[in-house]
């Protein structure tokens, strides 16, 4: 019985290039480029929340976290702010395939701090954010009132790997 082999994923900080695939950072009132994208919410149901993803929600490795599922909802776009703690997050494309290991290259995790804020196209595939070394993160959340009834998600265990997210060092 072997073990699983290890996919390592190290978080980059948040910058709005390297998000670009994924969604779009808000900006000031004042930068000319406010406004350019769009909340899209096609069940009319955009919703205001707090909610908190916590520690002992997930596995955790020496030095990281463990990724084991990640979920996608294809009606809304989802906007979050992390308003505490140190967090991490997990995402892939809208579209991608998460059947093997190589579409595991498709993942990309993000360094968050708190303030920091970002927007999730529809279908972007996510996970968390998690806390690296709190026990909770709170996230100031808005996304559609119904996304219970539009939240897929995928199966990393079904992969032979173990995806392991390590914060930035």
């Amino acid at each position: 019985d072997m073990a699983a082999e290890v996919h390592v994923l190290g978080a980059e900080p948040l910058t709005e290039e390297r998000w670009a695939p994924f969604g779009w950072l808000p900006v000031r009132d004042t930068d000319p480029r406010d406004g350019q994208s769009r909340l899209e919410f096609a069940l009319d149901d955009a919703h205001l929340n707090l909610i908190a993803h916590y520690g002992d929600e997930i596995p955790h490795v020496t030095g990281g976290l463990v990724c084991q599922m990640l979920f996608r909802h294809v009606t809304h776009t989802q906007a979050i702010m992390v308003l505490d703690s140190d967090a991490l997050l997990v995402v892939a494309e809208p579209g991608t395939s998460l059947t093997s290991p190589a579409d595991l290259n498709a993942l990309r995790a993000f360094q968050l701090k708190a303030k920091d804020a970002f927007v999730l196209h529809r279908g972007t595939w996510h996970w968390g954010p998690f806390p690296v070394t709190a026990e909770e993160v709170t996230l100031y959340n808005v996304q559609g009132r119904r996304y219970a009834e539009d939240n897929e998600s995928c199966d990393l265990t079904a992969i032979p790997r173990i995806v392991e997210v390590r914060p930035e060092t």
